[in-house]
């Protein structure tokens, strides 16, 4: 298949088209390669994507653009006519959206727009995107259900990609096109992004300096190696979603509709509190801490935990990567990319 995929520059998009590549599909990669954090990461991450492609007679194209830019996206789909998309770009992060809200507006709401009206016109077989765990904001009800309602966004990244859940079921309603929203559970590992915990507590103990452990480090996360994020991004995709002949309007299931549209939480199933996390940090680097315990952070949630018990009936499969070992895993390319 040809598989535009969006963000390809970025953590989980890299990952993603690297194994699209890999098992042979046409990738059409499409990002800004904005300056939210270090480029020289973003440029490494596309060099290697043309590297590998050429090493697996794998057929890769780049289109460098703002998915903003609604010309330069109607350009791409005119031209490469891509049989599926994997809408992996957007602006991330919980505490930057606190202090630049119009960044989220631009690359969360009006790029989607973009990206929806595109595959309209182009009738594209499969729209799948990336959403967050962040949506469920203020719910405590654990584990975080797709079932469950998600109407008390917490910070307004979560709102925008909240929005864009509910834009794509519109479009699933209107025009009949497929949808999957994935929520993703805090992803890690190598190529992650500088301004992720796992980073920068790797980069602050390596050079001596203080970690911020907020919330204490009471607090516990779903943490979610990349690769199986990828493994969940792909069968998502691969399975185009589909009306629920069984769904009732007089009781509404949010997480699929009698329209042609879907959302799965795509997480590790098994938390992990704060201070367990940075002791995998601290055993893989050899190296103890130096940590500022901090009160819980503005916008963030004490807790995670997927259900992922509909990604496993839909599509069979359940990460499953111990936190040891994908922080081992992360650790390893730090060390050989900053030559640590």
């Amino acid at each position: 298949m040809k598989i535009l995929v969006t963000g390809n520059a970025g953590f989980i998009g890299f990952h993603t088209a690297l194994s699209l590549l890999k098992r042979g599909d046409e990738v059409v990669g499409f990002d800004n390669v904005n300056d939210y954090y270090d480029t020289r990461l973003k440029e490494e991450r596309l060099n290697i994507l043309k590297t590998r492609a050429r090493e697996w007679k794998a057929d890769y194209s780049f289109v460098r653009a703002n998915l903003a830019d609604r010309q330069a996206l109607a350009a791409c789909f005119k031209e490469h006519k891509p049989d599926r998309v994997i809408h992996l770009a957007a602006q991330a992060g919980v505490r930057y959206s606190l202090v630049n809200p119009h960044a989220y507006v631009e690359s969360n709401i009006i790029a989607f727009t973009n990206i929806l009206e595109a595959c309209r016109n182009l009738e594209t077989k499969h729209l799948t995107y990336a959403s967050t765990s962040s949506v469920y904001g203020a719910n405590t009800k654990m584990p975080f259900s797709e079932h469950h309602g998600v109407d008390h966004p917490l910070q307004f990244y979560a709102a925008t990609k909240r929005a864009n859940e509910l834009m794509a079921h519109a479009y699933s309603h209107l025009y009949a096109l497929p949808t999957t929203g994935l929520r993703f559970f805090t992803v890690y590992g190598p190529w992650g992004r500088p301004d992720m915990a796992l980073f920068l507590f790797t980069k602050n103990i390596l050079g001596d300096q203080p970690i911020k452990v907020f919330n204490h480090g009471k607090h516990t996360r779903d943490f979610t190696f990349v690769e199986d994020i990828v493994e969940g991004v792909i069968r998502a995709s691969d399975q185009i979603a589909r009306p629920n002949l069984d769904w009732d309007a007089a009781n509404p299931d949010p997480s699929s509709s009698n329209a042609p549209f879907q959302i799965f939480n795509i997480g590790n199933n098994a938390p992990v509190n704060l201070s367990s996390y940075i002791e995998a940090i601290e055993e893989a680097l050899g190296k103890k801490a130096i940590k500022e315990f901090l009160p819980l952070q503005k916008g963030d949630v004490p807790d995670t935990y997927a259900d992922v018990k509909k990604l496993i009936g839909a599509v069979g499969y359940k990460p499953s990567t111990p936190v040891k070992e994908g922080v081992k895993a992360f650790v390893t390319w730090y060390r050989d990319f900053y030559d640590v």
